[in-house]
C-alpha cells in the first residue's frame, strides 16, 4: 500500500518536473544584445523602431524587447533583470527637471503666504539634489488680465527678477539662468480681460 503511494508520488513529481522543464525550454529568452522600450519619467510610452539583418520590430509597449539585429523577442523585460542590466545606465541618468509654481498678491511682487512655503520647498529640493545636479534654472513671470498688456509685461518681468534674486541670495549656484516675462499671455486659467485670476499671477521655476 505504502509502496504504491510512493510510486504514484514519484510519478506525479516526475510529471511536474517534466512539465516545468518543458515550460522553461519553451519560454522566450532575452538575447545578449537587445533594445527595450522604457517609459518616460511621467509614465508616457513612445515608440522605438529596431531594424537589422533579421528584421524590423516596432516597440510600443513598456518593457517590450527586440534583438539589436531586428529579431523579434516574445518576452517583456522588467524587475530584477532590468535593474541588473541597466543599473549603470540608470545611475548615469541626469536628475529629472522639477517644476514649481509661485503665486503673487495682485498688482505686485509679493508672494502669497502659501507660495512663501513653496519657495522654501524649492530651496529644500535644490539642496537635496546637490549643486552639481543643477545645470539651468528657468524663471518665467506671468500676470492676470487686470491692467494694460504693456504694464503686465513689465510686472511679470519684475516678478521673475524678484524670484531669481531670492534664489541667488539663498546660495543657489547657477551655471545658467534664464528669465522670461510673458505678461498676461499664456494664462494658466483663460479669462476675459480685466479678470483678477489668482492662478494667473504666477512665476514658474524650472530647475534642471
Amino acid at each position: 500500500m505504502f509502496e504504491m503511494q510512493n510510486l504514484r508520488r514519484r510519478a506525479l513529481m516526475s510529471s511536474l518536473l517534466g512539465a516545468l522543464l518543458l515550460m522553461t525550454a519553451c519560454a522566450p529568452t532575452i538575447p545578449r544584445s537587445y533594445v527595450v522600450l522604457v517609459p518616460d519619467l511621467d509614465g508616457a510610452v513612445g515608440q522605438v523602431v529596431v531594424t537589422g539583418e533579421k528584421g524590423r520590430q516596432v516597440l510600443t509597449r513598456a518593457g517590450q524587447v527586440a534583438g539589436i539585429d531586428g529579431n523579434e523577442v516574445k518576452a517583456a523585460l522588467a524587475g530584477a533583470k532590468f535593474d541588473a542590466d541597466f543599473s549603470d545606465a540608470k545611475a548615469a541618468q541626469p536628475v529629472p527637471p522639477e517644476h514649481f509654481l509661485l503665486y503673487f498678491v495682485s498688482g505686485g511682487i509679493r508672494l502669497t503666504d502659501e507660495s512663501e512655503i513653496q519657495f522654501a520647498d524649492i530651496l529644500t529640493r535644490w539642496r537635496t539634489r546637490g549643486a552639481q545636479a543643477i545645470v539651468e534654472v528657468v524663471v518665467i513671470g506671468h500676470t492676470d488680465t487686470v491692467g494694460s498688456a504693456e504694464n503686465n509685461v513689465a510686472l511679470s518681468a519684475q516678478r521673475s527678477k524678484a524670484v531669481a534674486s531670492r534664489l541667488q541670495a539663498a546660495g543657489l549656484k547657477l551655471s545658467a539662468l534664464t528669465l522670461e516675462s510673458h505678461g498676461e499671455k499664456n494664462p494658466l486659467i483663460p479669462t476675459k480681460d480685466g479678470v483678477p485670476e489668482p492662478r494667473n499671477r504666477r512665476v514658474q521655476v524650472t530647475i534642471r
